[in-house]
């Protein structure tokens, strides 16, 4: 089921998105942009690259969390995830990611 891109405003100014679920759940979120077109550009590599497996990080936390980041070609991270307690916790939500990429639309929200 494909879920929605959030794009807002955060308290700093800066443009970020995040990434929901088709059940509403967040799925990964995005670093600050300067600019609505640099995050509106983060959106488009996150949809190219999220059914590339290879495109996926998966590790260890310093304090024994797991969590996963997306990248794209060029290793820059355009996408990264809340913490999981398990490694196979990490590993569902990049299958998260792959499901509500496909089809996601971007939804302008107030943070």
């Amino acid at each position: 089921m494909a879920g929605k891109f959030e794009l807002y405003k955060d308290k700093a100014g800066e443009y970020r998105f995040r990434l929901k679920a088709g059940n509403g759940e967040n799925v990964g979120k995005s670093e600050g942009y300067k600019a609505k077109s640099g995050a509106m550009n983060g959106i488009e590599s996150v949809q190219k690259n999220a059914g590339i497996d290879e495109r996926y990080e998966v590790k260890e936390s310093k304090s024994g969390k797991w969590l996963f980041n997306l990248k794209a070609a060029n290793h820059q991270v355009i996408l990264s995830s809340q913490l999981y307690t398990t490694e196979a916790g990490a590993q569902k939500g990049c299958d998260a990611v792959k499901r509500a990429a496909d089809g996601a639309k971007i939804v302008e929200v107030e943070d």
